[in-house]
């Protein structure tokens, strides 16, 4: 070593990095994040197995109709087929359903939706069984489909349990409290397609005891064994569900339709199958967003109060009940919005068609109200003369206040202040007239249109959605944390659906046990059950469970040390991997203090019980609500009717910040999501049939049609009865966008834009 080496000053010794991200409030990083970027993270669709076969499934080309005659025998005889199954070869009960059992595994009598499936082949090659599937005859006698659902209330049955799923009248105040303004809207939702980034796929590995492993990217494993049993006619312990990478899940990301024949290809010919749907399939089989029509009339007195919210609300469920009722119940509940309303007569239906079927996507039932309540209040702000974001200031709700169901808002819910936010955040700069800069009109850069016809409009939106299950749901999860040489090991059922939960649980037991290796086990059904994974329910609820087992297990390793210096528990501490006591007289290591002991324990986390509503729609129904504010700017050509984003400002209470990154990228997803609800999507039908069910016929929004999120402020107002006190983040924004997006349309054109997605005659403005 040379003398100058050797003399190095402290300012010129080599710099050292920066420590880890460590605990809750840090953002550390997913663990899977490098597998995903390199490609080589394990999806269904990449699993394999000796002896594979290959599955593809036959679908009806008719919204609806009656099936006369199932004929396999030319699918049967072609070369590499190995099983072609049908309704005649469920050997347990035939009915499936994530909220309600009444969906046929196969088809038999009647087909009720387009792409409904009646058969099931399994093959050695791919192209085989697609062209076996194709060769099962099948006979219809075509019946014309109901598609509108105001006509479902007359029509003939279409399914045994008849057309109306639910119906909740709502009845809150004074029926005859009237005010000095009145406006009325109606209002039309779209059909909006998760449209995952990976269709699905799963594998289902026949076992030697009769039984059946599914490897499925399902977000709710244990109901879906449950029903996959039920349909097999075996005991769920004799089916096991391992989780797969999800590729992506803003909805329920598995279809049970899909799983249930994967499986009975397999027990039929005793070998592995695997199914990989195609992306026409995808569309065709797993639920959309409800479509909706929503009928409003606002009372509010002279100085735009409100007085009384008048609402009707009619989901279209498509052909089966689904997650639908629970849907009208958020429906129903938020229909006035977070604002203060003191009379409120909400009637809400959710009835059945032969349209493609509807069910759970985030937000759902809140979305579609919300852009109609936010109409309605830029339509007294219009009729009173007044700033919409200052009308819309002087009726929010607050902590204290009451939902039209009664029920009390015991939550933070700063909707004034994440109002505020954003109104007051500096607004972008405008675009200059000039060529160089064309890529700023809305039609992109090589739109049509002329600088000249581009109207900018400023608009606000408010929005509010519930977390976990509601009406008596039982929200219940079990996680067991062990620990052995320095090393964590998490064990929930909790599905890593790309909400961040895995990374929370490293987090949660590194600030209480102050290990940084921490690993999350991988899901399976022989864990205890976690539930789904929606509604931020995981962030919660297993996140609770979480935190408990680790609490647990904090006091077995504390305990042995309290009690040889005659401490208690509560004045030692663990940072950074060491055990102090409030003296300074103990300091160890969680290693040393472990001893080469494994350390374990097993934790339960629910919530306070809700309550279903009444008969007049009253109940205490939901354990948390978390609230958004979001500010859209955009540019709007009044000639060609196109729409560009430019800004949308979001202010959100998010309880407690445990992973700033990660928040953030959830909210930018949301709000992302959003825009296309708000502008482009639609998956589109011709009396029942779906038109162009495929990415170029489904317009997702790009990162070209992606705006500036600015996340202006984040309200940390702990909710004291959740977990850490977090609240739900990705939903809110998912609600309220699409509402600030119209908002701001009617700004820029003066038009009422009273559908969604917004279609290009909605803005254009004649005689301008």
């Amino acid at each position: 070593m040379s003398n100058e080496a050797a003399t190095a000053t402290p300012a010129e010794a080599a710099p050292v990095p920066d420590p880890l991200p460590h605990g809750l409030g840090a953002s550390l990083p997913p663990a899977d994040a490098r597998a995903k970027a390199e490609g080589t993270f394990p999806y269904a669709a990449d699993l394999w197995a000796e002896g594979l076969l290959w599955a593809a499934v036959l679908r009806s080309p008719h919204p609806r109709a009656r099936v006369l005659s199932i004929d396999t025998t030319h699918a049967r005889e072609m070369p590499g087929v190995r099983a072609v199954i049908t309704h005649e070869d469920v050997p347990g009960v035939p009915l499936h359903g994530r909220g309600k059992a009444d969906r046929p595994v196969f088809a038999s009598e009647v087909v009720r939706h387009h792409g409904e499936p009646l058969a099931a082949v399994a093959a050695d090659h791919p192209d085989t069984a697609r062209m076996a599937a194709a060769a099962v005859i099948v006979e219809y006698e075509a019946l014309d489909p109901v598609t509108d659902p105001e006509q479902a209330f007359e029509a003939e049955p279409l399914h045994p349990d008849g057309n109306l799923i639910r119906h909740i009248p709502l009845h809150h105040g004074d029926p005859e409290a009237a005010g000095d303004i009145v406006v009325e809207g109606l209002y039309r939702i779209g059909r909006q397609d998760p449209a995952p980034i990976g269709a699905e796929a799963g594998l289902a590995v026949p076992r030697p005891d009769g039984g059946v492993e599914l490897y499925l990217a399902s977000t709710d494993p244990h109901t879906d064994r449950d029903a996959a049993a039920a349909c097999y006619g075996l005991t769920p312990d004799q089916v096991k569900i391992v989780v797969t990478g999800v590729p992506g899940a803003t909805a329920d990301r598995e279809d049970q339709g899909f799983q249930l024949p994967l499986g009975l290809l397999a027990l039929k010919t005793g070998c592995p199958v695997k199914l990989a749907a195609t992306r026409e399939e995808s569309f065709l089989g797993h639920a959309h967003r409800h479509p909706t029509l929503l009928r409003y009339r606002h009372h509010a007195d002279a100085e735009g109060r409100l007085v009384k919210v008048e609402a009707q609300i009619l989901l279209d469920a498509g052909a089966y009940a689904d997650t639908s009722a629970e849907a009208l119940a958020a429906a129903v509940a938020f229909a006035c919005g977070p604002y203060v309303v003191p009379n409120a007569f909400i009637e809400g239906w959710a009835v059945r068609t032969n349209n493609p079927p509807s069910g759970h996507v985030r937000g759902e039932g809140a979305m579609q109200v919300c852009a109609a309540y936010e109409a309605q209040m830029d339509k007294l702000a219009k009729k009173l003369g007044t700033d919409p974001a200052e009308l819309r200031m002087r009726n929010v709700m607050s902590t204290g206040d009451v939902l039209p169901t009664g029920q009390t808002v015991t939550c933070p819910a700063p909707v004034a202040e994440l109002l505020q936010a954003v109104q007051d955040f500096p607004l972008p700069t405008l675009p200059k007239d000039t060529p160089e800069e064309d890529w700023l009109l809305p039609g992109g850069p090589e739109g049509a249109g002329e600088p000249g016809a581009v109207r900018r409009g400023v608009g606000y939106g408010l929005g509010m959605v519930h977390m976990l299950g509601a009406e008596g749901a039982d929200e219940v999860s079990t996680a067991t944390v062990k620990v052995q040489d320095g090393v964590a090991t998490v064990l929930c059922a909790a599905v890593e659906t790309g909400q961040g939960f895995s990374t929370l649980a490293r987090q949660i037991v590194q600030e209480i046990l102050g290990i940084d290796e921490v690993h999350v086990a991988p899901v399976d059904t022989d864990q205890p059950a976690a539930g789904a994974g929606s509604r931020s329910r995981h962030t919660w609820v297993s996140g609770g469970a979480v935190e408990r087992a680790a609490k647990m297990v904090r006091t077995q390793l504390l305990q042995p040390l309290a009690h040889k210096f005659g401490l208690s528990t509560e004045l030692l501490q663990i940072t950074d991997g060491k055990i102090t006591s409030y003296d300074g007289v103990l300091s160890t290591t969680v290693t040393e203090a472990m001893d080469g002991k494994e350390l374990w324990a097993t934790a339960q986390c629910r919530p306070h019980p809700t309550e279903p509503l009444d008969g007049a729609g009253q109940g205490d129904a939901f354990v948390g609500l978390a609230f958004c504010a979001i500010r859209a700017v955009v540019d709007v050509d009044i000639e060609l009717g196109s729409v560009r984003v430019v800004e949308l400002a979001v202010a959100q209470d998010v309880g407690r910040i445990l992973n700033p990154a990660q928040l953030a990228a959830r909210i930018e997803a949301g709000v992302t999501q959003g825009v296309g609800v708000a502008l482009t999507e639609n998956l589109r039908t011709a009396r029942g049939l779906v038109r162009h069910p495929d990415l170029t016929g489904y317009s997702l929004p790009t990162a070209l049609d992606a705006p500036d999120i600015r996340i202006v402020k984040l309200v940390e107002e702990r909710d004291v009865v959740a977990p850490f006190g977090a609240k739900a983040v990705s939903a809110v924004p998912v609600v309220t966008s699409p509402a600030a997006i119209a908002s701001a349309v009617r700004a820029a054109t003066g038009r009422p834009v009273n559908r969604l997605p917004i279609r290009p005659q909605a803005a254009v403005v004649t005689g301008a």
